[in-house]
């Protein structure tokens, strides 16, 4: 698909503008090969020369890199200045799960809200194949994978969104995301009817996109992080009750 460029500046810096736009966009992603110069310069209409240094501008901001063995690939680190070590830890701190999950709760309600709203048939067949991997993940009981997909379907959602700022935040916590659902699908899971009602409430939330309902969307990722909070603290307060006993046992011997 070709892309007109403005007609004012100096072509590579053009250049260099519309490929932040794609990378802004999310149609350009962290780790993503960069098209053939060929088929760029066709695509923008320019110079093979111009776009050179266009990708050279990249470089130098840290936004394209180039690997052995050829080619130009969007930088891994691209909006990671959020993955800091400490942001990590609070994953794995139970104290700080519902910070999580209230910030989940308040960014994921507009962005699953939007996505009902703005998505093109193009994200809901995206949407539709990250629900079916999650489906599949589901009937093979295996959490580590339910986890990954899990993640990966919320930040699919936000794609769907488009909107620029709420996407790099979500990919910039994507690995905070990832691990902190990990955590919680270990304590969900202590409950039977757990991963089947985590399901119907991840059906529920697509399928509020799928119809362009975004206040259903909404409401529907609103009851999915409530149910998982409840569960946490009932977990919370059984484990209390049996570390006491434990102590009782002890003092008792």
């Amino acid at each position: 698909m070709s892309r007109s460029l403005p007609s004012q500046g100096k072509l590579s810096d053009l250049i260099t503008k519309e490929l932040e736009t794609m990378m802004i966009e999310g149609l350009l992603k962290p780790g993503d090969r960069l098209p053939p110069e060929r088929e760029l310069a066709e695509r923008f209409d320019v110079s093979r020369p111009s776009l050179r240094e266009a990708i050279q501008n990249l470089k130098a901001k840290g936004m394209v890199v180039s690997r052995q063995g050829g080619g130009n690939y969007i930088s891994e680190d691209l909006g990671s200045d959020l993955r800091d070590p400490l942001l990590q830890a609070m994953s794995t701190h139970p104290e700080f799960r519902y910070d999580l999950l209230e910030f989940r709760d308040a960014m994921e309600g507009i962005s699953t809200y939007y996505a009902a709203i703005r998505s093109t048939d193009e994200d809901k067949e995206k949407l539709t194949k990250s629900y079916n991997d999650l489906i599949e993940a589901n009937k093979q009981k295996n959490p580590a994978l339910e986890a990954k997909l899990d993640a990966a379907f919320h930040l699919t959602i936000a794609e769907c969104a488009h909107n620029a700022v709420m996407l790099h935040t979500m990919r910039a916590l994507f690995q905070m995301l990832a691990q902190s659902i990990a955590a919680n699908l270990d304590y969900l899971f202590q409950h039977s009817e757990a991963r089947g009602k985590v399901m119907e409430q991840h059906t529920a939330i697509y399928q509020a996109i799928m119809d362009s309902d975004p206040q259903a969307a909404k409401n529907a990722i609103h009851s999915h992080l409530s149910y998982v909070e409840d569960i946490l603290l009932e977990v919370s307060r059984l484990e209390s009750r049996r570390q006491r006993a434990l102590k009782q046992a002890n003092l008792l011997r």
